[in-house]
């Protein structure tokens, strides 16, 4: 079973930080801060654990933040930090150097590259919009990938775990970020620029669209793969010009058969086979659905790139009802539908049982 991400806030890396602050800044109380930051931290979840150990460094280090913004930058000379040792750095520094906006970001800008400090950058985004996106924009002309990341990664709109900066949701501010590394030469960077572009095209589909017109226009290296994985949302939505980006004819494709079970109980998995027949040359983006009353969840099935009109392509596939914490599947009439190039081709139904 795989380790609770909480637990990897834990003794050792508590004790990796307090070396490298201790190595930077003569007289801290590495002792002190190691049993403080301990105590109380198996009864906390993942982002209390961050947060409590963070506190601990600042009432340890009792310092101005200027000065313990520069023994956090020079603890990383000493000590290689991760993620985990990293993270309550960044998170004291988002929390305390919130009036302090160039010493902050100088600071997170020299811990990224150890624990990305894509939350910590949202607190000076939120107070000091123009001055910190100014340097965030600096950033993404980085010889450092991780900084250059951390300028996409940062200004995400819908950044998972990270605070909501409601000016963000905008589609224009971030752009020349994007536009500047939408064919780095680092896979780690493109993936957040088309995270970045994908979450855009949750609020602001046409803006999305257009920005991902004109870099498939514009051509690079890696701008087809950046464009494909940004519209991953727009693609799984059936839409027609995103569609179009990636070469695949919207609602091109017929389902020539659909089998599936009478039924599943919740905990098993249901199979189910398709036959596609391809109606002209080019890409045959699949997808499924699974629907009841008042929900329709639809899931990736398959791509496949007809060679000529006609071509025939089998599938055979499971779909799973293993309860999971995050939704209930009660039992009940379902149906599945299978979706070629945007447009549903055939439904099926099954029932669920408890």
């Amino acid at each position: 079973m795989a380790q609770p991400l909480k637990d990897m806030i834990n003794a050792a890396s508590v004790a990796a930080l307090a070396d490298g602050v201790a190595a930077a800044r003569a007289g801290f109380a590495r002792d002190r801060f190691v049993a403080d930051a301990l105590a109380g931290l198996d009864g906390k979840e993942l982002k209390a654990r961050v947060n409590h150990v963070a506190q601990t460094l600042h009432t340890t280090l009792d310092l101005p933040f200027p000065q313990a913004a520069r023994v956090l930058r020079e603890a990383t000379a000493h000590v290689r930090l991760d993620m985990w040792s990293g993270w309550p750095a960044t998170d004291y520094v988002a929390v305390h150097g919130i009036d302090h906006l160039d010493e902050a970001m100088a600071t997170l800008a020299v811990i990224t590259p150890f624990a990305t400090a894509e939350f910590a950058v949202r607190p000076q985004l939120d107070r000091h919009r123009d001055a910190a996106l100014a340097i965030m924009r600096d950033w993404a002309d980085s010889d450092d990938e991780h900084l250059r990341r951390l300028a996409s990664e940062g200004t995400r709109a819908r950044l998972p775990w990270g605070s909501r900066v409601t000016w963000l949701m905008a589609p224009g501010p971030t752009l020349p970020i994007l536009e500047r590394l939408r064919d780095d030469p680092s896979e780690y960077v493109r993936r957040s620029v088309a995270n970045h572009v994908n979450d855009l095209a949750k609020d602001h589909p046409e803006a999305a669209l257009a920005l991902l017109r004109r870099w498939h226009t514009g051509g690079g290296e890696h701008t087809a793969r950046v464009v494909r994985h940004a519209a991953r949302g727009l693609l799984r939505a059936g839409h027609p010009e995103a569609l179009g980006l990636v070469g695949a004819a919207h609602g091109s494709g017929t389902v020539e058969a659909l089998t599936i079970a009478d039924t599943v109980t919740i905990g098993d998995r249901i199979p189910f086979g398709v036959t596609v027949r391809a109606e002209q040359s080019g890409p045959l983006l699949l997808k499924y659905a699974i629907a009841r009353n008042g929900s329709r969840r639809v899931f990736h099935l398959a791509e496949r790139v007809a060679e000529a009109p006609g071509d025939i392509f089998t599938l055979a596939r499971s779909h799973s009802f293993r309860p999971v914490t995050t939704r209930a599947e009660p039992p009940g009439p379902r149906h599945i539908e299978i979706i070629v190039n945007g447009e549903v081709r055939a439904t099926a139904p099954f029932t669920v049982l408890a």
